[in-house]
């Protein structure tokens, strides 16, 4: 028996998983809160979770990438060289990063930023999740869109756990926005099904 993160004991017969995914676009996009929800939902579920930002020479429009990590064992490293999945929202993070993604991996686009398709075999969910954040009202939820896509997929993490890491990470005066980010999440669910 080993213990988890929250101390508890579990057995070493249990599934180990562990998820590495790169989060990647352009600055003002809300590369690193989906990044930080994602994380924040994981640790809500006792999980182990590394979240590593990286941003580029300018913040807003210039290139924006997170790295995070989501394991049922403890993290080694941070830093992923081969991703189990990508989350691309713009053509130049698809240029970037397509060759970091594992073989079968899965590869998430923004159809409506980068048009390209990639290299190599992948599990490709390709959507345009700006134009369905500007349909739900707001451009800047098209993150969100991306996550719910991701986690309809891939079911690393429980919705109502990525709701309540929103409702923990909003500021006081973006209270407004949770809904409109939980609507944006459910609208990307509902992509995969």
């Amino acid at each position: 028996m080993d213990k988890g993160c929250d101390g508890k004991r579990i057995s070493r017969r249990e599934n180990k998983v562990t998820e590495k995914i790169i989060i990647a676009g352009a600055g003002g996009q809300g590369i690193m809160l989906l990044g930080k929800v994602l994380a924040q939902a994981a640790m809500q579920e006792n999980k182990f979770v590394t979240w590593l930002p990286s941003y580029g020479a300018e913040v807003r429009g210039g290139t924006a990438h997170c790295m995070v990590v989501i394991s049922s064992n403890e993290i080694g490293s941070p830093y992923i060289d081969k991703a189990d999945s990508l989350i691309i929202m713009n053509a130049p993070s698809l240029e970037r990063f397509q060759a970091r993604l594992k073989n079968k991996g899965l590869l998430i686009i923004n159809s409506s930023l980068a048009k390209s398709l990639p290299r190599g075999e992948a599990d490709l969910l390709s959507y345009p999740f700006t134009d369905i954040a500007l349909v739900l009202g707001n451009i800047r939820i098209a993150n969100m869109v991306a996550l719910g896509c991701y986690i309809a997929q891939k079911k690393i993490v429980d919705k109502k756990n990525i709701f309540q890491a929103i409702a923990d990470i909003a500021p006081v005066e973006k209270r407004n926005l949770i809904e409109i980010n939980r609507q944006a999440i459910l609208k990307g669910m509902e992509l995969v099904k």
